[in-house]
This record gives C-alpha cells, structure tokens and sequence, in this order.
C-alpha cells in the first residue's frame, strides 16, 4: 500500500469558506450509515497558506503525525495475510435489540455481518458522543463467540453547551468525548490497535455552522485517542468531512463510505480520486440487504494487524 508519508506533520485548516481541490467532494451525495488552551466557536484556529499554525494546533499536528508515523511503521500485531478484497462488516447502536438507546437514536434490530464476515468494526456511541453504544458488551462478545477480527469506531458529535463548560472549550470537549469512549471500550473488553473517528452529521445532535470550531472538536477527540496510545482513521466521505470541519487536513488512514451501491463502487472509492484528508483508503462501505459491509482497499490485506485485533 502507498503511504500518504508527505501528509505526516500536516494539518490545514481554512475557517472561511469550504471549498475543495477535490472535484468529487461537491457531487458526492452517498449516505453513510454508521450512525491546550480552551477555544470557542467566536475564536476559530486559523493556519496560513504556509501552514502556519498556532501553537495549539501546532502542538496537536505533532501528535496526530507521531499517530500516523506509528502506523506508517507497522506498530500492530502481525496477522497472516489473505487475498485482496477481504470482506466484514460494522455494528453499533442500530443492531442492538429493538428498543434500547437515547431518544433519537432508538436501536431497530438491524441484522448483524453475515456469515462470510472476516471482520466487524464495532461503534463505541450511541449516535452522539458521550453516549455508550448501549449493547456494545454483547456485540464484542458476538464477535469473539466468531473468532472475528474486531476494530473500534467512534462518532464524533457537537458538544453542547454546558459540555463545553464542564471540559473548558471544544478540544477539551473532543478530548473527553475519546476518554469516555475507552472507558466504555475498556469495560465492554474490546481491544483494537486503532479508534475511527466516523465524522459526519449527526441528525438531533448537529454539528455548528462553523467548520473551525467543529475542526477543534475532531482535533480533541483524535489527541485523546493518541494520547492513550491508539492510532487514529477517518470514516466518512470527501462531501461530509468538508461540510464539517472544511479543509482540515490529518493525513490519517481512511475508510470510505459508499452508501446503497455496491462492491465494486466501494472499491472504486479506495484510489486517490476519492481522498477524504490525505490518507491512504484502507477500507471501503456499501450497504446490501438492510448491513452494513465493508472490504478492504487492495494492499491493506497485508497488513490486518494494523487495524484489526484477534478475538
């Protein structure tokens, strides 16, 4: 696999406008489904044309490319490696029992991976953060009952206001809403070598209208995985990731959505026409027959230990 290594120490973030250098990003209407100093919406970071940041920004930039780098090395558990187009799935909220979550967000029993799953990612929130994924014990356990590769996804949400107030700013905010996220990931015994950040609209739990402040949100929340040793990917696609943070650039490895279409679209979104941030595709979604499922892009087969654990 092609490594975006030159997107290492790089994080740009434009607060006026959202405009993309990537043509597809303004056509692309797929839905998805997985559903420092304290800083405000009225005082976005801002970066030069230079890349200039701020030293908070700056201070964030240097962890998020140490994350990258440590992936970039191989800092998983070797796995054998399988032919290309390995296929699995991903669970949260949804497939739990009928009934149970927030209001908003109530589970329908939504199918689980189908039988020919090699993996699943498992959600972590229930819809928006600070919020559990309320069956999340059962679905690791439903995992490990398969012997299924299993990795971690959290949504990245808005923190209200009094959230805000409680942590001291957005990136504190974003910062809590990871720690919360491991504490329920740790007591649910799930373990995985990286922490998706899903980041997209989150309908009754929406993001601001300002793609810096959400950008400080997403920065906090990645720290607070890399902080705790995790690397950190990307889930969503080049349209919803500039509609919620703008130009902010992580180079972190991505993971595609595809929506209602199929396999073959899905693997079609893993090349560079399809960059989300600056990462290199290692995963791409379609939704077939009510699930969820996922395939990996070519040459991330060989390296499942990078982004999977075993059960």
């Amino acid at each position: 696999m092609i490594r975006a290594a030159g997107a290492l120490a790089v994080i740009a973030l434009v607060a006026a406008g959202c405009s993309s250098s990537d043509s597809s990003s303004s056509a692309d209407p797929s839905p998805i489904s997985p559903s420092g100093a304290a800083t405000t919406a009225t005082a976005p970071a801002t970066a030069t044309a230079t890349g200039g940041l701020d030293p908070a920004l700056a201070s964030a930039a240097q962890s998020l490319a140490a994350s990258v780098q440590a992936e970039a090395s191989g800092g998983g558990q070797p796995l054998p490696a399988r032919e290309p187009g390995v296929v699995g799935g991903d669970v949260s909220w949804p497939q739990c029992p009928a009934g149970m979550g927030i209001p908003h967000k109530i589970s329908t029993g939504a199918p689980m991976p189908a039988g020919s799953a090699a993996y699943v990612l498992i959600g972590l929130t229930n819809g928006p953060g600070f919020h559990p994924n309320p069956c999340l014990a059962d679905q690791v356990a439903w995992a490990r009952e398969r012997h299924l590769l299993v990795a971690a996804y959290s949504v990245v949400s808005w923190p209200d206001d009094a959230a805000q107030q409680q942590y001291g700013g957005l990136r504190e905010a974003g910062y809590a809403e990871a720690k919360f996220n491991l504490r329920s990931m740790k007591a649910a015994g799930l373990e995985s070598p990286i922490i998706w950040l899903d980041i997209e609209s989150v309908p009754f739990y929406d993001w601001s209208a300002d793609p810096a402040a959400n950008a400080e949100v997403v920065l906090g929340a990645a720290q607070g995985y890399v902080d705790a040793g995790y690397r950190v990917g990307v889930y969503s696609t080049p349209h919803l990731w500039e509609s919620v943070v703008g130009d902010l650039s992580l180079g972190v490895p991505e993971w595609r959505a595809a929506g209602q279409t199929s396999q073959a679209e899905a693997l079609a979104r893993c090349g560079r026409d399809w960059l989300i941030q600056g990462g290199t595709g290692v995963l791409a979604q379609w939704v077939e027959d009510g699930r969820d499922v996922d395939v990996t892009c070519p040459g991330s087969e060989t390296m499942l230990g990078d982004y999977f654990a075993q059960t």
